[in-house]
């Protein structure tokens, strides 16, 4: 039995010091959260948001570290006196309509934030040109379009599959389409491609970026993502876009031509996205969720050293090794972010957050924004 004569055992005495514990520099501040005793009325979000999240811990902390990343982003861009004349002549020699600018901001995100509320969010930063470059997935591109001719619904994560399969309707987690989505984006973009197969027998050759440019103007409606992209010359590329309907949309415009529809060249756009990476003066990455989408960007970036700024929203770990989950910090080691940049990731599902993060960053900048627009 223990002997309890007031003294530690000698194997444990170790533990117990009396030398200050030293921490760095940069770890130094306290964790506090918001106090909602400090408000006298109205809470204060702004203080929450932008403030105290950055003392709260754990992904409150890197949100109010991905809003310092987006604010510094957005004030090398609107800082025009960056630009030197070699910049600008250097910009101009792309072979698209483009504003040159002191950083590039490149978006990504997955089809599901259109398929969501989020396509609004996304809508606002495209109408009012907070974003340089889009890269999505081909439901993101077709759900655009599909959402100006009938809404989504919201549902439930537990519906029945069998059920709905039964009744034409098709699940996106708790979000519902039917086929009938599908059939009003056919019957819409089926005499557009038979105008773009017309322009390409007469020797027009079709990229994914000038595909979407295309049926951005031809769909005319102020709530598109696609619509603002043209109008504001955003280019929008889609490396994998025949995975879904417009693919399907495609197979099936073959029947109506003895088996010939649209060629698209994907190596152009390749061409073009480098092109564009490699005649920025700064680089700036938002990528929300992950796949090919977030890779496509940070690949482009590799031929420069790496995106000077960088944010990331998803919710994928790393341990399988695949991109969608891999941290900045892998993609340092590749060249795709520079190795002195600050990125930060919020592990995060987008839908919580971006609106936040809107909000606390472009959204307060949106009167310079415009003025580079007049």
């Amino acid at each position: 039995m223990d002997n309890f004569d007031g003294k530690l055992p000698k194997d444990i005495a170790h533990r117990i010091h009396d030398k200050p514990a030293k921490f760095p520099e940069q770890f130094s501040t306290p964790v506090s959260g918001f106090d909602f005793a400090d408000c006298n009325g109205p809470v204060d979000f702004e203080k929450m948001l932008s403030e105290s999240y950055l003392t709260t811990g754990l992904q409150s902390t890197m949100f109010g570290q991905a809003v310092e990343e987006l604010k510094r982003m957005i004030e090398h861009k609107l800082d025009e006196s960056l630009l030197t004349e070699e910049d600008v002549q250097k910009q101009k020699r792309l072979p698209i309509n483009w504003r040159p600018t002191p950083c590039t901001i490149f978006m990504s995100y997955t089809s599901n934030l259109i398929t969501s509320g989020c396509r609004e969010i996304i809508r606002y930063l495209a109408e009012h040109k907070m974003i340089d470059v889009i890269v999505s997935t081909a439901g993101g591109i077709e759900e655009d379009f599909i959402k100006c001719f009938v809404s989504v619904k919201v549902g439930t994560f537990e519906l029945s599959g069998e059920e709905l399969f039964d009744n034409y309707i098709n699940r996106n987690g708790n979000l519902l389409l039917s086929l009938d989505h599908y059939n009003e984006f056919e019957n819409w973009a089926v005499p557009i491609l038979d105008q773009m197969l017309a322009e390409q027998d007469a020797g027009y050759k079709w990229t994914p970026s000038r595909f979407i440019h295309r049926l951005g103007k031809e769909i005319n409606h102020p709530d598109s993502v696609y619509y603002w992209a043209y109008k504001n010359n955003i280019p929008v590329f889609c490396p994998a876009l025949t995975d879904g309907g417009i693919g399907d949309l495609l197979f099936f415009h073959a029947y109506k031509h003895d088996g010939r529809t649209i060629s698209i060249d994907i190596v152009d756009d390749v061409r073009l996205i480098f092109d564009i990476v490699l005649k920025s003066k700064a680089t700036a990455l938002f990528l929300l969720g992950g796949g090919v989408s977030k890779h496509h960007i940070l690949n482009a970036n590799a031929m420069r050293h790496g995106g000077n700024y960088a944010v990331y929203v998803n919710t994928a770990q790393e341990f399988d090794g695949c991109d969608s989950g891999a941290k900045p910090d892998e993609a340092k080691s590749w060249g795709k972010i520079n190795k002195h940049a600050k990125p930060v990731k919020v592990f995060s599902e987008v839908s919580l957050v971006l609106p936040l993060l809107v909000s606390q960053t472009f959204f307060k900048y949106q009167d310079r924004f415009d003025e580079l627009l007049q």
